[in-house]
């Protein structure tokens, strides 16, 4: 176990390493290596590599994550949510808002055409399924029990999802959604 723990400190410390020889800060450099956008859905065996068991199981098998126990249920900061999968544009914290459930929820997506909306009668209920368009990755479900002005409420996994903070919108190809957070 030590010699394992010695090598992954090893390749993180190179990885760093040569982040910062090529003039980026580490954080930066991270940054950019976890979010790749993509134009349609990659491999399941891509898929297995860059994901964890459970944002693969998420996304891929239609799971869902523990309530009250996942990264953005009690997520307040500034920016937006993309697709772990595909790195598309899902969701705006300026439409997130507290639903009790212990998953992140939405009033509206940040493009209706960002996700697709399936019929799910899985587990003796009547739900409606969101995937994403491009991906078409599992993100959760849509009731119409959330707040004005949409009525709606995007239950969505956290295993789903990959926040981009404001200030590094721009830096990763997402300036366009810069507009989402101007003061009024």
């Amino acid at each position: 176990m030590k010699t394992m723990t010695r090598r992954l400190v090893g390749v993180l410390a190179f990885a760093l390493a040569a982040c910062s020889a090529a003039g980026e800060s580490n954080a930066d450099a991270m940054m950019k290596k976890s979010i790749v956008m993509r134009t349609a859905k990659p491999s399941a065996d891509v898929l297995k590599k860059e994901l964890t068991p459970l944002q693969f199981s998420v996304t891929q098998l239609s799971d869902t994550e523990r309530p009250f126990q996942n990264e953005y249920w009690d997520h307040h900061a500034a920016g937006i949510y993309v697709d772990i999968t595909t790195g598309q544009a899902l969701f705006s914290s300026t439409h997130k808002f507290e639903s009790g459930t212990g998953w992140p929820s939405f009033y509206q997506p940040i493009d209706k055409a960002a996700t697709v909306d399936i019929k799910d009668g899985t587990h003796g209920m009547e739900r409606v399924e969101v995937r994403s368009k491009v991906g078409d990755a599992h993100l959760g479900h849509v009731f119409d029990d959330g707040p004005k002005p949409t009525g709606l409420r995007y239950c969505i996994n956290s295993a789903s999802l990959r926040f981009v903070p404001v200030a590094d919108l721009e830096k990763l190809g997402y300036s366009k959604y810069k507009s989402l957070f101007a003061r009024k």
